[in-house]
């Protein structure tokens, strides 16, 4: 399949011209649709800077709404029909390959940024030890081009609009959005209890995950609810997203330092030593992210718990 004959529109994948909207006497279902519907409109909106590269943030955009797009289906799936569990998959596929670019985005954004503030000594090591991961980052992006140009992922486009505009039968239950959101807070929560006072790179990494379900789930509610509970529940979206910006910081610490102790074996003296300072830094901002992450929990446990209360 060529790049030209997939489906680059919402018109040409079947959408209505103007977004599906959604109110809070909507049923559960039709807030589901809605959600699916703005994201794959952004997703398609931001494909085309994406190929480009001509913007990171493009990128990081698509990913974005790729990953509310995945948390919707998990959470309330269902709603929409059979077919919502084999579309996550799919969109698990496409994830991995924005993913990978776009942390290859972060890493590099980053060192340049440090770099900078180096010594004019130090800039051509530092150059040069950038130009590794451009150099890998190019690779990436390869494969990413090579998904987006696939029979798969036209085939992904298709079915993530079908299920926009699903009339399947679903059971006829209420389906409180709001309510829901306690089944994310809880897994959230008892992952946190579960936490050593030191806790390992990846737990953190996976804690992180967790908030941003919730997130994702709390932007879906918010729809459905009234005044005074959408009110609440935009006070858990900030509490999680400042959450997810700690947790967020930490990793890209620990991803960064683990980059630089990579290269050491194959670098030269003076990209050694500037790899070597790096990761000095990374340590310390790694640091700083462990000394307040349980605060921005706290936040995020309260904001939730209000919205039972």
């Amino acid at each position: 399949m060529t790049t030209e004959s997939l489906p680059r529109t919402p018109a040409e994948l079947g959408l209505p011209d103007a977004p599906v909207e959604a109110g809070p006497a909507d049923p559960a279902a039709h807030h589901v649709r809605a959600k699916l519907d703005r994201e794959i409109r952004a997703l398609l909106a931001y494909e085309a800077g994406t190929r480009s590269g001509a913007d990171p943030e493009d990128l990081h955009q698509m990913r974005v709404a790729l990953r509310r797009m995945r948390s919707v289906l998990k959470l309330s799936g269902g709603l929409v029909g059979d077919g919502a569990e084999p579309v996550r998959a799919e969109l698990g596929w496409l994830g991995q390959s924005l993913g990978e670019v776009r942390d290859y985005d972060v890493l590099i954004g980053h060192l340049r940024e440090v770099i900078a503030d180096f010594e004019v000594r130090d800039q051509a090591a530092g150059h040069r030890l950038v130009s590794r991961f451009v150099t890998e980052r190019a690779a990436a992006k390869r494969r990413l081009t090579r998904a987006l140009t696939s029979a798969r992922y036209s085939t992904l486009l298709r079915e993530v609009s079908l299920l926009t505009r699903s009339t399947a039968d679903v059971p006829d239950q209420p389906h409180d959005l709001v309510g829901g959101l306690a089944k994310p807070h809880r897994k959230l929560a008892k992952a946190v209890r579960a936490l050593p006072a030191d806790p390992p790179d990846d737990d953190l990494h996976a804690l992180r995950i967790h908030g941003k379900k919730l997130r994702y789930a709390a932007e879906l509610a918010q729809t459905s609810a009234k005044k005074k509970r959408a009110k609440r529940i935009k006070a858990l979206i900030k509490a999680t997203r400042d959450f997810q910006t700690v947790l967020g910081d930490h990793q890209d610490a620990v991803v960064a330092a683990e980059r630089m102790r990579s290269v050491l074996a194959s670098a030269d003296g003076e990209v050694g030593f500037v790899a070597g300072r790096i990761a000095e830094r990374e340590l310390a901002r790694r640091a700083e992210a462990r000394a307040t992450w349980r605060a921005s929990w706290a936040a995020v446990d309260t904001a939730a718990q209000a919205l039972h209360a």
